[in-house]
């Protein structure tokens, strides 16, 4: 009962580098989107109007935006945080953005400061404003399995959050797991509880791989019947609002794994994502940051695999 095709929303120019220190001139991003779309990617979140004071890294949006290469099979998203956020959203014409709320009130307020209530509201009124405005909205909700300050999270926290976020009018809700510690014994039981009144048509999964179980992870909802993964060329990613949080289920990784499954990766009559391209597209980040990226197809095309050979 395994899905026939799978859309990987591609958030490695936004997600993944969010959380790197060392600026990525806005031409080098351009380089990385570019070579994602020529990969097959047809859903990429390039960016956040976030504080840039909060994120440095993502300081470009609007210059990055305006120079985005004219695909007419892809769509192109930004994360909002608030009104001002929609506001410098819309003036850039990007056509899709993303809000985003936690099922942990102690990281709600640690990443947006609202409560989830006030986040709820908040949204509320973006989620109207951008759809009168043409735009298409997802939503978010972080820290779905473990939160760094609070623990372990109740299932039925996470299904009243992501349905309170759908009735905001989001088209989509990307149930994520923000520091990479849920195994597929939680997907099972969390993310099943939320499918009992919610269509999997509405639901994302987004995980990180700290403990190395993402892979594993997607196969746990793909058996749930999801077909939208989140996922970050190269493995890059974390999250500056969530100590201990690791890098993003790596693209290319997802797409060994798809490929393998005989689950297809392309929009309709297209071809599917190409893995090599990916790491092609995922290689330009690590030329910029200096450092090896930590997805294992990344690794294993440029000949940095550890081992005795044992």
């Amino acid at each position: 009962m395994l899905p026939d095709r799978v859309l990987i929303v591609e958030v490695g120019p936004r997600d993944g580098l969010q959380n790197e220190s060392t600026p990525v001139a806005t031409e080098v991003k351009l380089q990385f989107v570019r070579r994602l779309v020529d990969a097959g990617l047809s859903q990429i979140e390039v960016t956040s109007f976030v504080n840039p004071k909060r994120v440095p890294q993502l300081a470009d949006a609007p210059e990055l935006i305006a120079k985005l290469p004219n695909a007419a099979d892809v769509t192109f998203s930004a994360l909002v945080p608030n009104e001002k956020g929609l506001d410098r959203a819309i003036e850039s014409g990007v056509k899709r953005i993303a809000v985003f709320t936690a099922a942990s009130e102690t990281f709600t307020q640690k990443n947006i400061g609202m409560s989830i209530d006030e986040s709820m509201t908040s949204f509320a009124s973006i989620v109207k404003r951008a759809t009168g405005a043409g735009l298409s909205v997802r939503g978010y909700v972080s820290t779905c399995f473990v939160c760094p300050y609070e623990g372990e999270i109740e299932k039925e926290r996470v299904r009243d959050v992501t349905a309170r976020l759908l009735d905001t009018g989001v088209d989509e809700v990307a149930i994520s797991d923000t520091i990479g510690a849920a195994a597929p014994t939680d997907v099972r039981e969390t993310v099943g509880f939320v499918l009992e009144n919610i269509p999997a048509e509405k639901i994302a999964l987004h995980f990180h791989d700290t403990y190395g179980t993402a892979l594993a992870n997607v196969v746990a909802g793909l058996e749930l019947g999801v077909a939208t993964f989140d996922a970050s060329a190269g493995g890059l990613g974390g999250c500056p609002f969530a100590p201990g949080a690791a890098g993003n289920l790596a693209t290319e990784d997802l797409v060994y794994l798809l490929d393998r499954m005989n689950i297809r990766t392309g929009l309709a009559g297209q071809s599917d994502v190409d893995l090599a391209k990916v790491v092609d597209a995922a290689s330009i980040i690590a030329n910029a940051l200096n450092r090896p990226l930590p997805s294992a197809q990344w690794r294993r095309m440029h000949g940095s695999c550890a081992g005795d050979g044992a």
